[in-house]
């Protein structure tokens, strides 16, 4: 076999090192996921960013080059997601699915959702519908892929192959799997979200922050997922950087929350502090409220059982959910306090009410709270009332 034909084998016509390989891997593999969670998730999805039209449409090629995926298809799924979590309807709960079918088949759940045409004109609606996005982007879905195939080929080689194969295999692992499956799986919470999301950090940080999944559900339109000072977005650093170059413009983020003291009584910025939080207000009355009652009543009760009082055993399977509505019924004080937590989050649930119906309900739950001789009850009661948003500037 001719030398230069050995040589073109081995590293293509790039002649690059093995290093130079593993390097270009890693480089076009995070491009790869800053077009997931930038353009994908962030922008078309949430709407927590806008990004300048020459920076969308090279996230929408690199997307059709490295991934197959539609746009419209893509946010479509995701959107469903969020509407249908934790039902038989989500694309990909591992609670109906199972964690190993979402982890390991995730991609196949995707395309198998991606199929349903209602669902797609019911949640793709805003997506690009240009003729390009007609004409190429969706009906030569894979052309893409097909085409960083040859190029791998001719630029390394042999090699080229197996470096487009782990780019073939990395999105529907990472974000398919990694992030539907062990995202709602196994990690920490900030938040007592309705889910069963949870934040992977530190170990999955080559996720783009979409590791940070329970913040995100948390705050579902907003453009940052890091919310404690620990957390890194590598995603956000990027919408950051964009924005400072005047090629994306950041709509949302996470309002932080700031407690006033001595107000008497709530008032439009408590009710409206506490809306947009909903999450904090469930977490801060858990810890606050009910954690250190639960420590005094529930000591000989499996953990499991002790940790669904967070969720009142949303996630029990029937047996187990009877045991602790029994426990609780069987304690005073603990029913108590588990019936104030449902009337405060009930008032969330009043979506058709106008904003002063939501007051009354709201100042009613404040003045009940602080007439029932319950210590714990007061304390949250005065801290709520003095919920307030940081104005949030730039």
């Amino acid at each position: 076999m001719p030398p230069d034909l050995i040589d073109w084998l081995l590293a293509g016509l790039s002649q690059a090192s093995v290093w130079q390989m593993v390097l270009y891997f890693l480089v076009a593999s995070q491009i790869t996921m800053m077009t997931s969670t930038i353009y994908l998730h962030r922008s078309a999805t949430h709407r927590g960013v806008d990004l300048h039209p020459a920076v969308s449409h090279f996230f929408r090629f690199w997307s059709w080059l490295t991934t197959a995926m539609v746009t419209k298809e893509w946010v479509a799924v995701h959107r469903k997601h969020h509407a249908r979590c934790e039902t038989a309807e989500d694309p990909h709960s591992p609670r109906f699915a199972g964690i190993n079918t979402v982890l390991w088949r995730g991609l196949e759940l995707y395309q198998k959702a991606a199929l349903d045409k209602d669902m797609l004109e019911k949640y793709g609606k805003g997506t690009p519908d240009d003729w390009i996005e007609r004409n190429l982007y969706t009906r030569f879905s894979t052309a893409g892929v097909i085409i960083l195939l040859f190029a791998s080929l001719a630029l390394f080689g042999l090699p080229g192959i197996a470096i487009w194969a782990l780019q073939m295999a990395l999105m529907p692992f990472c974000a398919a799997g990694v992030i539907n499956g062990l995202g709602h799986w196994w990690g920490y919470r900030n938040f007592d979200t309705d889910d069963t999301a949870t934040n992977l950090t530190p170990w999955a940080l080559l996720i783009g922050g979409e590791e940070l999944h329970n913040n995100h559900h948390a705050f579902p339109s907003s453009a940052k997922f890091a919310l404690r000072k620990f957390e890194v977005d590598i995603g956000w650093t990027v919408v950051w950087t964009l924005q400072k170059l005047r090629l994306a413009k950041v709509l949302r983020v996470a309002p932080k929350l700031d407690v006033r003291p001595n107000i008497a009584v709530p008032d439009s910025d408590t009710l409206h502090a506490m809306m947009v939080h909903r999450w904090q207000v469930a977490t801060d009355y858990f810890k606050t409220v009910l954690k250190p009652q639960i420590k005094l009543d529930a000591g000989d009760l499996p953990r499991r059982i002790r940790r669904a009082f967070r969720s009142e055993g949303r996630w029990l399977d029937a047996a187990h959910r009877e045991r602790l509505q029994a426990f609780v019924a069987s304690r005073p004080q603990l029913a108590t306090l588990v019936e104030y937590r449902q009337r405060l989050l009930a008032i969330y649930e009043m979506k058709s009410a106008v904003a002063e119906v939501k007051m009354e309900a709201l100042r009613t739950w404040c003045h009940e709270a602080e007439a029932s001789g319950i210590q714990a009850l007061q304390d949250f009661s005065a801290r709520l009332k003095g919920y307030a948003l940081v104005p949030h500037h730039g």
